[in-house]
């Protein structure tokens, strides 16, 4: 009598079965890796260059829930029912002992070959993984679609009576800003992305956050005209200043009235030099005649608003004012444009701000006035400047109060020697990073 074969017709049936299970596993598990691995913006440019598949890759990630919804319900219905046949077939095959065998052999296949195999090739060739699965997988989610929207309901209750909440539009902005900013940093900390673009990229993506105040020219170095002043001496003064732009007050610097461009105090010199008795009518010349209207901004515009200001105003000079009115400083164009691309010097440009240079100390002399954002681009240091523009105003707020020459003190993992001061002013620290 011949024995009956180990394995029938059935058995070799369920095998292939689990197979194609299998591999269907390993398909929705790369798939997911890959659309949700894929980099947005290259999808974009393969798009641009007409990929369909990029373009439905791109529609499919726009709707992320839905999309890892389908996923992982197709993924789970393939992974349970091969899991279902393996066991029936091990049971046949060894007995009550079936039931940890196909336990333990369902675990490693589909560790292997239905997660990690498929989860490392889509990540390493994510957008090309992403273009190919893009069709297969938009007809997954359009027949789960019913279902999925289900889920989506019952979780979305869940979550809502946990307190969380949809992100609206602004913290998607900020989240999608955070996210290039920490993609920059971290470009820059692994070296691929340089320290000048790096502060090029992160000087663009704070223009939204930076005020007006944080960058401006504080009012106590602003150079201004006296309009009590004869003409002859303001003439001389423009001249004389490596200034395009020169605010003019009347009785009290507070009180300004106008702004003076160096191209029309020339333009108006020229005339009157050409005219009968020019050096005569010079001294007679209204200064005013040629003066802009001052342009007044808040001290809390964002850079952002202020440079969509000045290019709509077709102007490169504002003031600065506080809530009450008064006078707190200047701002450029140029300022702005200085937040992005580092330091702007021209042949006329003072620089008052010079580089920090090291002592035999091994301390860097600092000139009080300089921005800490300045200090933390030139130096590559972590300085923070929520409560203070200046690195003096720094120093101030951490020691609360107004310090002698000769007085030391350390936070922020730094060391503060104060080697300058006059009247109130910090004019001079010799700083060391600990």
């Amino acid at each position: 009598m011949e024995s009956a074969p180990l394995l029938d017709a059935s058995a070799w049936l369920t095998i292939c079965a689990v197979l194609g299970l299998l591999c269907m596993s390993a398909f929705f598990s790369g798939s997911e890796t890959a659309l949700t691995a894929a980099s947005r913006g290259r999808l974009h440019a393969l798009a641009d260059k007409g990929s369909y598949g990029a373009r439905l890759a791109l529609r499919l990630t726009d709707n992320s829930e839905r999309l890892i919804g389908a996923v992982l319900l197709g993924n789970n219905l393939v992974n349970i029912l091969a899991a279902a046949l393996a066991t029936s077939l091990f049971l046949q095959l060894f007995g009550e002992a079936g039931v940890p065998v196909a336990t333990l052999v369902m675990t490693l296949l589909v560790l292997v070959f239905a997660e990690v195999l498929p989860k490392t090739y889509a990540i390493l060739r994510s957008e090309q993984a992403a273009t190919l699965v893009s069709r297969p997988i938009s007809v997954v989610v359009t027949v789960f679609a019913p279902l999925v929207a289900a889920v989506q309901v019952v979780v979305r209750g869940i979550l809502y009576f946990a307190g969380l909440r949809d992100a609206d539009d602004a913290q998607s902005a900020a989240r999608a800003q955070a996210e290039i900013a920490g993609i920059v940093a971290l470009g820059h900390s692994e070296g691929n992305v340089d320290r000048d673009d790096r502060d090029r990229l992160l000087g663009a993506l704070e223009l939204k956050e930076l005020e007006v105040e944080e960058i401006m020219l504080h009012r106590s170095d602003m150079e201004m005209l006296d309009l009590a002043l004869p003409p002859d001496k303001i003439i001389n003064q423009c001249l004389n200043s490596p200034y395009t732009r020169l605010p003019v007050y009347r009785d009290d610097p507070e009180n300004i009235i106008g702004v003076i461009h160096a191209k029309d105090l020339l333009r108006a010199v020229n005339r009157l030099m050409r005219s009968a008795d020019g050096v005569a009518k010079i001294a007679e010349f209204d200064v005013m005649s040629i003066a802009m209207k001052p342009y007044f901004v808040p001290e809390k515009t964002t850079l952002n608003h202020q440079l969509r200001e000045f290019l709509r105003r077709k102007t490169h000079f504002a003031l600065v004012i506080d809530e009450y009115g008064a006078l707190q400083g200047l701002v450029t164009l140029e300022d702005i444009i200085e937040e992005v691309i580092g330091e702007i010097a021209d042949e006329h440009d003072v620089d008052d701000q010079p580089m920090p240079e090291m002592d035999e100390t091994g301390s860097y002399v600092i000139d009080g006035a300089i921005t800490i954002r300045n200090l933390n681009r030139t130096m590559d240091w972590s300085l923070p400047d929520e409560e203070a523009n200046t690195i003096a105003g720094l120093v101030i707020h951490e020691a609360q109060m107004i310090p002698d020459i000769g007085q030391v003190f350390i936070f922020h993992n730094h060391r503060f020697e104060i080697s300058g001061r006059a009247g109130n002013k910090v004019t001079q620290l010799k700083i060391r990073q600990l």
